[in-house]
């Protein structure tokens, strides 16, 4: 089993139907689909995406991807997104997150790491 795929199954256990996809540039996608979000956004449920990069774990994850429809309770884009840039390798629209991970240590940080540093962007809805 890749270090990939031993994290991905870490993240299985405390995530709900979570999917790994490998890219054709040897980077992966994983979907978390009907992500639950707290108060303060225009739905209660979101499938969120982001890409581990080629050389994971030691290339962190940058940035994620939610609903194109995403937005704040009031209507308005939420802080640090960008509606439709690309996603690779994934067909349809999305929200884009401009969102990084602060610090790093591929020695302790794993998939499960950076779905709570998406959590607590979501949480904060703003």
């Amino acid at each position: 089993m890749t270090p990939i795929e031993q994290q991905f199954e870490i993240l299985r256990s405390s995530t709900a139907q979570p999917t790994l996809a490998r890219l054709p540039d040897g980077s992966h996608l994983i979907t978390i689909p009907a992500y639950e979000l707290p108060d303060g956004w225009s739905k209660s449920r979101v499938d969120l995406k982001f890409i581990a990069p080629v050389g994971y774990p030691l290339a962190r994850p940058d940035c994620f991807w939610a609903d194109a429809d995403l937005r704040l309770a009031n209507g308005s884009l939420p802080m640090n997104t960008a509606p439709n840039p690309p996603l690779p390798y994934s067909p349809g629209s999305h929200l884009w997150f401009s969102w990084h991970v602060a610090s790093w240590n591929p020695n302790n940080d794993n998939l499960l790491t950076y779905v709570y540093v998406i959590k607590r962007r979501l949480h904060d809805p703003r």
